[in-house]
């Protein structure tokens, strides 16, 4: 291989390889996401520095980036807080959820190929072996994949928009529900239904599926929060 061949080589690895920003942001998000980082929560940008092993630019880039998200709070002189969360909050983005959900589920089964459904059962199967694991942060993730895979299915770019907003919102509530090893089994029959039904081509099945997967989840989360998270959000 001569220079401009190996050159060109490390040029396409640099590329491929995420940007500091997006490891930054990537690696902030699944610590608050999984609960690692604790709703109500105060974040020092050097204890973040150092356990992402990232600068403080692309820390702070990332922050505000959650920010918009509704992840976490950057507050006039009080620095960063983990948003906090409150049930009223899970219901009022449940609410959201079922209009846009059921919408998403009636266009994916009208618009569903072979390569979709082939990619839904994939990612379904990750699960399976994620719960068998008790990898419960991989089933959180794979969770919101499932249903980011179905909104692009439906091939609408505005719902796509708005739901990636809701599923990143709601993704702090699924680690609390998705911590019950109960609802881990009711979560993957509810998911093989949503496929099912897609399958059939169903709009009206496969809209009624993710009613009753949405509802399971709201029934899960009132009966098993975790009163520790709900009340550090109180306390906020």
């Amino acid at each position: 291989m001569d220079h401009r061949s190996a050159g060109s080589s490390r040029a396409r690895t640099r590329t491929e390889e995420p940007s500091q920003n997006e490891r930054a942001y990537t690696g902030l998000r699944e610590r608050l996401t999984t609960l690692v980082y604790r709703p109500g929560e105060h974040l020092n940008i050097s204890t973040l520095v150092d356990d992402l092993d990232i600068g403080r630019t692309p820390i702070n880039q990332a922050l505000h980036r959650l920010a918009n998200e509704g992840l976490v709070q950057i507050l006039p002189r009080k620095g960063v807080v983990v948003a906090p969360l409150s049930i009223d909050d899970a219901l009022h983005l449940i609410d959201v959820r079922l209009a846009n959900e059921t919408l998403c589920a009636r266009l994916a089964a009208e618009r569903i190929t072979p390569a979709g459904l082939q990619k839904l059962d994939a990612i379904l199967r990750q699960v399976d072996d994620a719960v068998a694991r008790r990898d419960l942060p991989l089933v959180t993730h794979l969770d919101r994949l499932f249903h980011e895979q179905i909104a692009e299915i439906s091939a609408n770019p505005i719902l796509i928009e708005i739901l990636k907003v809701l599923h990143a919102r709601s993704q702090r509530f699924w680690a609390i529900s998705l911590s019950s090893e109960g609802h881990l089994g009711e979560v993957g029959a509810e998911h093989r239904a949503i496929l099912q039904a897609l399958r059939d081509g169903d709009a009206a099945a496969a809209a009624s599926a993710v009613t009753a997967h949405v509802l399971s989840f709201r029934q899960s989360l009132l009966q098993g929060r975790r009163e520790t998270v709900f009340a550090s959000a109180d306390q906020a």
